[in-house]
């Protein structure tokens, strides 16, 4: 309610819910987009020039007049930013002074410096009404009346604002529980899930798995003993087969909710059909080569894949130009969709390419071949090797629901699969994972899912190995 209380932001936010509706609804057009995306860019551009350190010299002669002659065609001759300028530069890339934000966040700090992310109005207001229009056919397919669950990872991230706005936005009671907190823990949580009645629960498919393990070990059941019927997963990748894996743990709907990330917070958002979307009216999207930093091709289904570059199209605490997020993507139009949004599918990051025997792999390829075909699953971890003779080979350890095992056949699928795609020998293997597998929304899916033997310098590994250590499995 805090919009009642200056009449320009109440004004500007009644604006944005209004363009968000009738985006959803499917009223606006490609052209209507396309010319609102390229007067927010020059917008956004003017903006940054003028208030952002980083940028006023970043973008050195991107004067009144070359801002009136950008086009499309134009776009890729602005430099990139990255997340090395992101950790140089940190207060100098805010376009805002702190005291102008509402609240202050910034990024974990886990694999590098943390880098301030505040927030002001329009942040929240863009951001999170995005979230609400697109959430809201997820919350309505569920039913009505939910308490909802919102598990954040610290105390300076944006996960329990944003969430438990979201909830209040669609008319829902939240609780927020941070269950890697020592004042509040796993099993306290899981009494509070079953206390309350929580029905929905935005979190990491890694909590969500050790609170499933943890209830396991307590004797309880999560299909039978609780009454969450879906769950809101981010903050690591999330393939199919892993929310198929979650689903069946819980027997409740679990989504890939979000892509976002602390910096350039929210780039996409779950629809009713379960699908991420782009959210255009607020980002414009580039898709290029990693290595060569050239445009994406674009396949005969329009269909573009590559490292995402993302550029903010509303004007906040901290505008990004061009950012590079580091992110493997696919994006493909959404046909049928009724409005010119694009499918957004993260495939992990870019230094999370794998090679096994000269095959690149990326994570999602990895997670969403195996998952599939290993059912009872609560956690798994890749394990790879090489041979003397320079075979390199894939291994799975496996945590399962009473200590089931797979059977025969599912086993000696999951053999050919390896087998055939990366040529790689495979083994299956059972236990318990300890709690580096818990570290993935912290660190990095590479580092908290892959245990690659081949090298022994993985610095993320050792990042997370440590960050484990009291985690006993959570």
């Amino acid at each position: 309610m805090f919009t009642i209380f200056d009449e320009e932001t109440d004004a500007f936010a009644r604006r944005t819910l209004r363009d968000h509706r009738r985006f959803d609804a499917g009223e606006w057009t490609p052209e209507e987009l396309r010319a609102h995306q390229l007067e927010q860019l020059r917008t956004t551009l003017r903006y940054v020039t003028k208030n952002s350190p980083f940028y006023a010299h970043h973008l050195t002669g991107l004067d009144e007049s070359s801002l009136e002659a950008l086009s499309w065609e134009s776009v890729t001759d602005l430099p990139f930013t990255t997340k090395d300028d992101l950790r140089t530069q940190l207060h100098a890339m805010l376009s805002q002074p702190l005291d102008r934000a509402w609240v202050f966040y910034e990024t974990t700090g886990t694999t590098g410096r943390s880098t301030p992310c505040p927030r002001d109005n329009t942040d929240s207001i863009v951001n999170n009404t995005a979230l609400t229009v697109c959430y809201d056919h997820v919350f309505r397919a569920h039913g009505s009346g939910h308490m909802v669950g919102v598990m954040g990872p610290n105390e300076l991230h944006s996960t329990g604002d944003t969430f438990g706005d979201i909830s209040r936005n669609l008319g829902h009671a939240h609780a927020k529980m941070w269950p890697h907190s020592p004042v509040v823990g796993f099993t306290r949580a899981l009494e509070v899930l079953r206390e309350i009645e929580v029905t929905a629960v935005f979190c990491a498919p890694n909590v969500a798995l050790s609170l499933a393990k943890q209830a396991a070990d307590a004797g309880l059941d999560p299909r039978r003993d609780f009454g969450i019927r879906f769950f809101m997963l981010t903050g690591e990748l999330a393939t199919p087969g892993l929310l198929d894996m979650i689903g069946r743990a819980w027997g409740a709907t679990a989504y890939n909710c979000l892509y976002a990330s602390q910096e350039a917070s929210i780039l996409g958002a779950v629809h009713g059909d379960g699908r991420l979307r782009t959210v255009p009216l607020n980002v414009l999207y580039e898709v290029i080569d990693p290595v060569t930093t050239q445009p994406a091709p674009t396949d005969a289904h329009g269909r573009r894949e590559g490292e995402l570059v993302i550029t903010h199209l509303y004007q906040g605490s901290k505008p990004l130009v061009r950012y590079r997020t580091g992110d493997l993507v696919a994006l493909e139009p959404a046909a049928g969709a009724g409005y010119p949004s694009e499918f957004l599918l993260p495939l992990g990051r870019v230094r999370d390419v794998i090679d096994l025997n000269g095959n690149r792999v990326t994570a999602y390829d990895l997670e969403d071949s195996l998952l599939p075909r290993a059912e009872g699953v609560l956690d798994y971890q890749l394990v790879i090797d090489r041979t003397d003779d320079g075979t390199d080979t894939l291994a799975i350890q496996l945590h399962t629901a009473d200590g089931i095992t797979l059977t025969d056949d599912r086993t000696e699928a999951l053999k050919r699969l390896a087998q055939e795609r990366w040529g790689c020998p495979f083994t299956v293997s059972y236990g318990e994972l300890g709690g580096i597998t818990t570290t993935g929304a912290m660190v990095s899916w590479k580092a908290a899912r892959v245990h690659d033997r081949r090298s022994s310098l993985d610095s993320e590994r050792q990042i997370a190995l440590g960050m484990a250590g009291g985690r006993s499995g959570r």
